[in-house]
């Protein structure tokens, strides 16, 4: 499954870029375009995937080095401006240890995402940690190419009794790789714990969603627990039950966790059942968009409506039928909301900006003839740093929206 390791003794081989095309990589972005690439006198086709180059300008002028992929669109990405260093195994050790010492300020105990790619220097890497337990997501052929010396330099850092190569996500078609999952050192249970905001949740690690859990959302969960006291919570897209669980576990009156899948709803009853909170949290199989009609249909309602769906948006070319469904399924949310409803909006689609989304949910609410106030809003946990340079790093949006009737 794995590529060969290249050599650390080999020279990089130069890609030398256009003319002008410099200019976004000198402001600090890590990404190289093929159609920037000089391929008269750096020809593309010359690359073997994930080979190490030194990125050149026009005139030669080294600005750092990295890897190449030329079958794809972002045909490299720079892991060094020191043009004299390349990935190694010593510089993912100190990558690594660099980023550990962030989520060591951040968190009391170890769950959390340790290696958020970009954002924390290291392209095409995510590393989610459970305890002692690491599941990992190879995303490009360059990564791909030093798994070994990925996974080496991982048992250098932290010691792990496992590790779980997650690489079956569909992004790595773009990359021309193999979909696989493997239990790459050690053992790795088919569930691990998290601990999250003070409430305890079991996750599968090889066939749950992504790498088990989203720790992405953590802090806007913690922003929600605070307004559940005493209310009544509607929990859609509930996955394991992270929003809804710790509504309940701080007080929510009653939880509905609604997901298609059934496996993900027996993993919520017994969540919530592992934090005392069962006889409060119900489950509903079926999808979101059914289940809101079904709801409005018996004039079901709840005091609190959370929408955390999967990105509608993946692609440029997936933008009008994703902003449709995010329209409909917010404006059918507000339906099942009681007068002054909490609405907790979220997207993970990085083509729908936060201006859009509350574009989206003022539409939905305009449409009702309702009133709408944004009384917060959040975006992804700290240990999913951004790299102000590149804007894709910045994807989630939530937000904390009043939804009141008219004239009020």
């Amino acid at each position: 499954m794995s590529m060969p390791v290249p050599s650390m003794d080999t020279e990089p081989a130069p890609l030398r870029l256009k003319p002008h095309e410099d200019r976004r990589l000198r402001a600090g972005h890590l990404w190289v375009f093929s159609n920037e690439v000089d391929v008269a006198r750096t020809p593309l086709t010359e690359f073997a995937p994930g080979q190490v180059v030194r990125i050149e300008a026009s005139g030669g002028r080294p600005l750092g080095t990295g890897y190449v992929n030329p079958h794809s669109l972002i045909c490299a990405r720079i892991v060094s401006r020191d043009p004299n260093r390349t990935l190694d195994r010593s510089l993912l050790i100190h990558r690594l240890n660099v980023a550990l010492a962030l989520r060591r300020r951040l968190y009391s105990e170890p769950y959390y995402r340790l290696v958020h790619g970009e954002g924390d220097g290291l392209p095409g890497l995510v590393v989610d940690r459970y305890g002692d337990v690491l599941v990992v997501q190879i995303t490009t052929a360059g990564m791909e190419r030093l798994r070994e010396e990925v996974l080496a330099a991982l048992r250098k850092v932290l010691a792990p009794s496992g590790v779980l190569l997650r690489n079956d996500g569909p992004i790595r078609a773009l990359e021309g790789l193999d979909r696989y999952v493997e239990v790459a050192e050690g053992e790795v249970p088919e569930e691990a714990e998290v601990v999250e905001n003070g409430v305890r949740f079991a996750v599968p690690l090889r066939d749950g969603q992504k790498t088990g859990w989203y720790y992405d959302q953590r802090e806007n969960r913690a922003r929600l627990a605070s307004l559940a006291a005493g209310r009544s919570v509607l929990d859609l897209f509930s996955y394991v039950g992270a929003w809804g669980i710790q509504a309940a576990a701080a007080g929510a009156e009653r939880v509905m966790c609604v997901d298609t899948a059934s496996r993900a709803l027996d993993r919520v009853a017994g969540n919530a059942r592992r934090n005392g909170v069962g006889e409060r949290v119900a489950v509903r199989l079926g999808d979101a968009f059914e289940v809101l009609r079904e709801m409005r249909a018996a004039r079901e309602h709840y005091d609190v409506v959370i929408v955390d769906p999967p990105a509608f948006i993946k692609r440029k070319r997936d933008l009008k039928a994703g902003l449709e469904a995010y329209r409909r399924l917010n404006r059918m949310a507000m339906q099942v909301l009681e007068p002054d409803g909490l609405l907790v909006s979220c997207s993970c689609s990085f083509h729908l900006g936060r201006g859009e989304l509350r574009g989206l949910l003022l539409h939905g609410a305009r449409h009702l003839d309702r009133s709408l106030q944004i009384i917060g809003e959040g975006s992804q946990s700290a240990d999913h740093p951004v790299h102000p340079a590149i804007a894709e790093t910045g994807y989630l949006k939530a937000e904390f929206a009043r939804v009141l009737r008219a004239g009020f």
